[in-house]
């Protein structure tokens, strides 16, 4: 993704793993059950987003690095390395590690990890194993998790619930040792820091997943997390995905996200849409449509 500034703050990205990735009638029950309006669909979404050879939708593992005049900031940390999590999830971690350094980070660098929600693939970077333990990776971070959202993940796992995306080892590996070190922050709705950066609750995917909105200089950016995992959820938001906590709330948020944002100058940067990343939604009648920024 090319840098992309808002105001007196950049936005850059570092990829984990990118290219066609799952069939979008593995991950959306709706599409699955509709093939010929999801044949539809797929005509209208921009030629990045889908693998027509393979059948399979283009999905990208990033965390953006959001530099204020005062902090740089991780958000999200996709899966992160030495967790033992089994295929798909074991690919090569490297890429991010060099994504890091070309960015001229190392750990030390980091004041502030947000993660939009505690999924596998949005905390994994949050700890790092030494001699034996989980340890956060980024010694002089505060991580940011909203409090309902760790609360609900905290109940699950020690419950032994097991949740799509998140909960058991996730948890246990990603953000326990976090509080233990002393480093998190449990926030509420109002959180904002360096009076640039806000959170939205838009719950569905998970219990309290939130966006992230920077506005600086009369401009506005937002990263959505896991608000939506493709452009095909623009076009039709009722599809949520097989890792979603609550489908019917999850479309409750993007309709509402989708109506504020849509026809405006917000900047809109999903963790896993492919280069380049960061587009606009257009509102047309009373859908919605997906258009990247060139």
């Amino acid at each position: 993704m090319r840098k992309l500034t808002i105001g007196d703050v950049t936005i850059t990205s570092i990829i984990e793993r990118d290219g066609p990735w799952r069939a979008p009638e593995a991950m959306f029950p709706k599409a699955a059950a509709s093939p010929g309006l999801l044949a539809e669909r797929l005509k209208e979404v921009e030629p990045e987003t889908f693998d027509a050879t393979s059948g399979k939708m283009v999905i990208t593992y990033q965390t953006y690095v959001v530099r204020t005049p005062h902090h740089t900031i991780l958000v999200d940390t996709c899966t992160g390395e030495d967790k033992g999590y089994p295929a798909p999830m074991d690919f090569p971690k490297q890429p991010w590690l060099d994504g890091l350094k070309a960015e001229g980070l190392a750990f030390e660098d980091i004041d502030y990890v947000l993660c939009t929600h505690l999924h596998i693939d949005h905390s994994g970077w949050n700890t790092v194993l030494r001699d034996g333990r989980w340890v956060p990776t980024f010694p002089r971070a505060k991580y940011v998790f909203h409090k309902r959202e760790y609360a609900a993940w905290e109940e699950t796992t020690k419950a032994a619930v097991e949740r799509p995306g998140g909960g058991g080892n996730v948890f246990r590996f990603n953000c326990e040792p976090v509080v233990a070190a002393g480093q998190a922050l449990l926030v509420d709705n109002d959180f904002q820091l360096d009076d640039r950066i806000t959170l939205e609750p838009t719950p569905g995917h998970s219990p309290c997943h939130c966006c992230v909105h920077i506005r600086s200089g009369g401009q506005h950016a937002v990263i959505t997390g896991d608000l939506m995992h493709h452009a095909l959820q623009v076009h039709q938001p009722d599809w949520s995905t097989v890792f979603c906590w609550d489908p019917a709330e999850a479309e409750t948020s993007r309709r509402r996200f989708f109506g504020a944002v849509a026809d405006t100058d917000t900047r809109v940067l999903p963790i896993h849409f492919p280069d380049p990343s960061v587009g606009r939604v257009e509102a047309q009648g009373d859908r919605f449509r997906w258009r990247y920024m060139r």
